[in-house]
């Protein structure tokens, strides 16, 4: 199946797998490597990966009528699920750092979202090359060398603009508070 690709598609296969769940296939499709790479990267094993990846998409289609679409790409309110199914496995097995249970204490649904519209604003105030080094590295998970064949730039280039880019973001979630 084609990937999404840009946000308005999503957002018009959204609507439509909530009218048709049939037609959330192709979330699925385009969204499940990212989800399961970094479900896979936070688990002791494949096994384990396999169903927490399984229950993210479970749990997305069964609260996807109540999905309010904001311009964020899916894969983040989707991430946001697996963040909470990831904890809520390492708190039940006691295999957590002190630091992530109070990361996860302050995980409520109206705080992530929260969260998420924030930084989507934040990064669409980027300039383009910086915005889209941030999304292809951070939500794509993609590697400095992939950005930058695919940007026709060079790995220090990309560097450079991820530098600035978190640079830049710092100092506005900075200014917020």
């Amino acid at each position: 199946m084609k990937a999404v690709e840009n946000g308005v598609e999503e957002e018009l296969l959204i609507e439509a797998a909530k009218r048709d769940p049939s037609c959330f296939a192709q979330l699925y499709e385009s969204n499940f490597d990212r989800v399961y790479a970094f479900v896979a990267r936070r688990v002791a094993g494949r096994d384990q990966a396999e169903d927490l990846t399984a229950e993210v998409f479970h749990q997305a289609l069964a609260g996807l009528a109540k999905f309010e679409w904001r311009g964020v790409p899916f894969v983040a309110w989707l991430l946001g699920i697996a963040a909470r199914l990831v904890a809520h496995r390492w708190q039940n097995a006691n295999h957590h750092e002190e630091a992530m249970l109070e990361e996860v204490a302050d995980w409520e649904a109206g705080e992530e979202v929260e969260r998420h519209a924030t930084f989507a604003s934040l990064v669409d105030g980027l300039p383009r090359d910086q915005r889209e080094v941030i999304v292809a590295r951070f939500l794509e998970q993609k590697s400095l060398r992939e950005i930058a064949q695919q940007m026709g730039r060079t790995e220090g280039a990309i560097k450079q603009l991820q530098f600035r880019a978190v640079q830049t973001l710092r100092s506005r979630v900075r200014s917020r508070t």
